[in-house]
């Protein structure tokens, strides 16, 4: 399965104030649980993720990588610690504006998809761009309207048949629907792509295409990505691969990659 990302874009990243480049991903002593005291559910004392970075992060089921992921995005904001994204400590942020910072920075493939299920493939993928006028700019760019650059997006996955556009999403197979998941989450060129589980339901080509895109949507536009799987195969083609209980004290050391 070749999917190689292709050269990366000639842009810079953010600097700090030293000349070296800004992480778009850094936590610092994040601590959270969902009660509010220990035990803790993630305990990570650093970690980084630089620019155009692709990071394989694997764990047992249960283990906390979907609260770190929420972390990540802003939809739960940590106990104690730091969580710095694009240089933005998000937890600082009050509801609305992480919202809006989410939006207009963050892709994310649920594992769950959260489509809206009266809306049509084509209104399901361009979403993100109706919240953030920064994304749907993005998109106009690179397709000339948000909805080409829809169509764009869902060809490169073999979802650009004229019927299956029209019809609403849950009318769609599972893959189907972890499809346009994907390009929702690509669409308007986010700096941060965060993907939980997003092949567990396709098949071996199906799969190759959708990393294919993912990988060269994201070296266009020197995204970075965390990409969450229980698939081990997967892991040499990424830039770093994490066990989870290997970064997460809560959890403890986990078994190497096999």
């Amino acid at each position: 399965m070749d999917v190689s990302a292709p050269a990366t874009s000639q842009t810079l990243p953010p600097q700090r104030s030293g000349g070296s480049p800004e992480p778009v991903v850094e936590l610092s002593g994040v601590r959270f649980s969902w009660s509010g005291a220990p035990p803790f559910v993630i305990d990570i004392g650093s970690l980084q993720v630089a620019r155009g970075e692709r990071i394989f992060l694997r764990g047992p089921s249960g283990s906390g990588k979907s609260t770190l992921l929420s972390l990540l995005a802003g939809v739960i904001t940590p106990i104690q610690g730091t969580i710095r994204v694009l240089g933005q400590n998000i937890g600082a942020l009050g509801s609305a504006t992480r919202d809006r910072f989410r939006a207009d920075h963050i892709g994310f493939i649920f594992q769950m998809f959260n489509l809206i299920p009266y809306l049509s493939v084509v209104e399901n993928v361009c979403l993100p761009c109706g919240f953030s006028p920064r994304r749907k700019q993005r998109a106009d760019r690179e397709g000339g309207t948000t909805q080409a650059e829809a169509v764009r997006l869902l060809e490169h996955l073999d979802m650009a048949d004229a019927d299956v556009l029209r019809r609403p999403v849950t009318e769609l197979s599972v893959g189907q629907q972890q499809r346009v998941a994907a390009a929702r989450a690509l669409i308007g060129a986010p700096e941060l792509v965060i993907a939980d589980e997003p092949t567990s339901s396709l098949d071996t080509d199906r799969r190759a295409a959708f990393l294919d895109l993912l990988f060269r949507e994201c070296a266009r536009e020197q995204a970075a990505l965390i990409f969450v799987s229980h698939d081990a195969s997967l892991a040499p083609l990424f830039d770093r691969a994490i066990q989870f209980g290997d970064i997460n004290r809560a959890t403890g050391p986990a078994p190497a990659l096999v």
